[in-house]
This record gives C-alpha cells, sequence and structure tokens, in this order.
C-alpha cells in the first residue's frame, strides 16, 4: 500500500491503532485468502482491493467529495443505494466485523448486545476506519432494537438518519417503508444540493440492477459440481460489493465468471467433487470476519451458496426497470427492498422456503446456521428452519460464535464431526 498517511491524519484518524489494525489484517489476510491453492486469476483484482481497501479507495471518496459529492454511510441492505445515487453521493457499507474495539463501544452499550453493532459503534468512536470518518452522515434503520439505540449513540459523533423499516410484510407494512422513502429523499437532496428526477432514479436503477445481475451470475457457477470458486473467495467478492465503484465492480464480477465458466468447461475447482457441499445461512460475515468460511473449507467442505446479507439477500431481486414516472419507481424500490427475507419480519415464512430453494438449486449436502452472539432475531428463527431441513432430510448444524478466535478450535471440532456425519 502506498504511504496515505497524511490523507488519513487529514481524516482524524488514530494512526497507531489504525497501523496495527493494518498490520493485522494484512497478516490474516495472508493466511486465509493469499495462501489458497488453484485460485482464479479473477481474484488478483480483488485482492488489489483489499490491499488499497483504506487507501486508493478512500482517495477516490475524497476527490469525489471535492467535486461537490457526498458519501453516505449504511449498515444495511434497507437502505436504498439507489436514492444516495441519483443525488449525487456514494453508498458506502460501514459494518464492521472485528473484536478490536470491543471495549470502546462497552463504554457506551451493554456488553450482552450483538457484536456487529459493538464493532460498528466501535470503529467510529476509535477512529480507525476511514469509511467511517469519510463519511458526511450516517443512514441507520430499525431492524433490531440494539441498532435502533445505536444509532442514537452514534449520533453523538456524527449526523445519522434513521428509516422506519416495518417489520410486517403487510400492505399497511408497504406504505410505511413508501414514505420513508419520501422522507429519506428530503435528506439525500439536501445534502446533494438537488432534486432527485426520473432520469437519475433510472440510471440509477440500472446501475444496480447490473451489479445485481453480475453477482447473481457469479453465484450460478457455484451450483455447478464441484464448485469452481472458493466459498471464502465468494464472500470476500460479496463484502467487497459493498464499498467498490459500482462500474468497475460489476466488470470485474462479470470478467471473473467468464473465467469460472471456462475453468467448469475444464474441470477446474479447487474441490474434490466429493467435498461435502455446504449453504452458510443467518448473519452476515462482514469485513474482516472470515472465521467460519474459512474452517469449513480447511476441514475439506465447500461453501457454496451463503443465505445471508453477504450473499444472496444482496442481489436476488431486482428493482422493476419498467417505471414511467418517479412515483412508479419509489413504489418499485418498495416492492423490490420489502422482498428481503430478513430476519426482522413477521411472519417469515417466505425465509424457510428460499433456504429450502437454495438447499436443491446449489445441491447442498449440509447446512451451517450461522448467529452472532445476542441476535435475538436470527437465534429464534433457527427453530423453524431446523424442522424444515429436517423434514426435507438435509443435516444442519447452529453455530453462534462472536468476532474473536478464541472459539475457533471448538468450532473446528464441531464442524468436522458435521462434516464427518454427512460423508
Amino acid at each position: 500500500m502506498n504511504n496515505y498517511d497524511e490523507m488519513w491524519k487529514s481524516l482524524n484518524m488514530d494512526l497507531d491503532t489504525h497501523c496495527k489494525l493494518l498490520d493485522v489484517l494484512g497478516q490474516v489476510y495472508a493466511d486465509i485468502y493469499l495462501n489458497q491453492d488453484n485460485r482464479p486469476e479473477g481474484m488478483e483484482y480483488f485482492d488489489f482491493v483489499v490491499g488499497e481497501v483504506h487507501g486508493l479507495r478512500i482517495k477516490e471518496l475524497l476527490e469525489h467529495k471535492a467535486k461537490g459529492g457526498f458519501i453516505a454511510g449504511a449498515f444495511c441492505l434497507f437502505v436504498p443505494d439507489e436514492l444516495i445515487l441519483a443525488t449525487g453521493g456514494i453508498p458506502i457499507g460501514l459494518c464492521g466485523g472485528a473484536d478490536l474495539t470491543t471495549a470502546k463501544a462497552e463504554e457506551f452499550l451493554p456488553r450482552n448486545i450483538c457484536p456487529l453493532i459493538k464493532s460498528s459503534v466501535g470503529f467510529k468512536l476509535a477512529r480507525i476506519c476511514p469509511y467511517f470518518e469519510s463519511s458526511d452522515f450516517l443512514i441507520g434503520e430499525t431492524t433490531c432494537d440494539g441498532k435502533k439505540k445505536a444509532w442514537e449513540v452514534l449520533n453523538n459523533f456524527i449526523p445519522t438518519q434513521v428509516m422506519h423499516v416495518p417489520h410486517m410484510k403487510t400492505e399497511s407494512g408497504k406504505r410505511v417503508y413508501r414514505m420513508e422513502l419520501e422522507r429519506l429523499m428530503g435528506k439525500l437532496e439536501e445534502a446533494g444540493k438537488t432534486k432527485i428526477g426520473f432520469e437519475q432514479v433510472k440510471k440509477a436503477i440500472e446501475l444496480m440492477n447490473n451489479k445485481r445481475r453480475a453477482l447473481a451470475g457469479l453465484y450460478e457457477t457455484r451450483k455447478h459440481q464441484p464448485s469452481p470458486i472458493s466459498g471464502k473467495d465468494a464472500l470476500l467478492i460479496s463484502q467487497v460489493a459493498f464499498y467498490d465503484d459500482i462500474p468497475r465492480f460489476t466488470a470485474s464480477v462479470n470478467k471473473l465468471t467468464g473465467e469460472l465458466n471456462k475453468r467448469i468447461e475444464k474441470g477446474i475447482s479447487p474441490f474434490a467433487r466429493t467435498a461435502p457441499r455446504i449453504m452458510l445461512s443467518g448473519c452476515p460475515s462482514v469485513v474482516p470476519n472470515w472465521k467460519l468460511h474459512h474452517i469449513i473449507e480447511t476441514s475439506g467442505a465447500s461453501v457454496v451458496v451463503e443465505e445471508a446479507c453477504t450473499g444472496t439477500r444482496y442481489f436476488e431481486t431486482l428493482v422493476d426497470e419498467s417505471s414511467a414516472s418517479l412515483n412508479e419507481q419509489l413504489d418499485a424500490l418498495a416492492r423490490r427492498y420489502l422482498s428481503i427475507n430478513c430476519s426482522c419480519f413477521t411472519p417469515n415464512n417466505e425465509r424457510t422456503r428460499q433456504i429450502l430453494d437454495y438447499a436443491r438449486e446449489y445441491h447442498v449436502d449440509g447446512v451451517v446456521y450461522n448467529t452472532l452472539q445476542f441476535c435475538h432475531t436470527y437465534n429464534i428463527e433457527y427453530t423453524r428452519v431446523e424442522k424444515a431441513l429436517k423434514e426435507a432430510g438435509i443435516p444442519v448444524l447452529r453455530i453462534e460464535t462472536d468476532y474473536t478466535a478464541e472459539d475457533a478450535g471448538q468450532i473446528q471440532t464441531r464442524i468436522e464431526a458435521f462434516l464427518e456425519q454427512i460423508r
């Protein structure tokens, strides 16, 4: 990485702690990703993005701001990227996936709250994330009680807009979300010093749909037996999707997918054909949380699909591009975003059916249900998902974890026993 100290200093970052973070992450990344055998050549681009994750990309964001644009940090799939893009902003995913800032976060948050929330708040408080420091404001959402209160804490340090996400997919719920889109538009128009128009939204919808199509095409190759790409690499691509330049990212994914299709034709894969095919379901795995994928695949299995926000939920549904007016576009956005099968909804039978559909489509031998500690919605939904999978004859293992490495040995033992059961 080039020397970006002056840039980071201008963002008022804690340079000493930040450098220690980069040193640790660089070594972890090399151990987990760069030591893989038989990787596709197209992964070099994503390695480069991670290598410049706090450097070149931040430079690009600051240049965008210097030209009059703005940066909106978000934490959830329910925040519509299309509206941010339509007002001259760049949406950036901000969820933290490391335990490094837990102590800082616990100055304001209770210990028994999910590690994702603590990590997100902690990264801001510790001033070691240049994406936080580059953002003009944050957009939170009401998908769980912990997040709702965390936004109040963050608002003391950076302006934080909160979107109300209804927890029932009823007609009244859809109206509420549609109204929230209009309220968010007001904030974004103010930030972008512009009025949202039909053509701007149309262009943004097409941009995001093309990105989703690219990811869907990538995941389609993973249905092949054996998969032409590791689950770790596919996860990395999904994680990069939240902060990379959209046209560049889309082109890189499409290029990689072309390579993967050629690998399928030639029978090239990092896995043996007999490797158990695993679906990872549940909580998102955000940067730099690669623990579970790494353990599963170093134990001899292949992760072939993620039913998660860092997976299929990010791209599975497109926004209708046939709208003839701005109002119709907002309706289309509301339909698309409320089709996401998050565990915050009740009832949530659609998610269970979707997991079963993915198990068939990706020829899954077993499911690892991943939950973070104190994530009540996903933890509670496990009972329903477990029942449906067992009735379908699909083995399932629930892993509850956090962002530390302390439970890695125990998880590996359980994963190995689960894989032996499958075999």
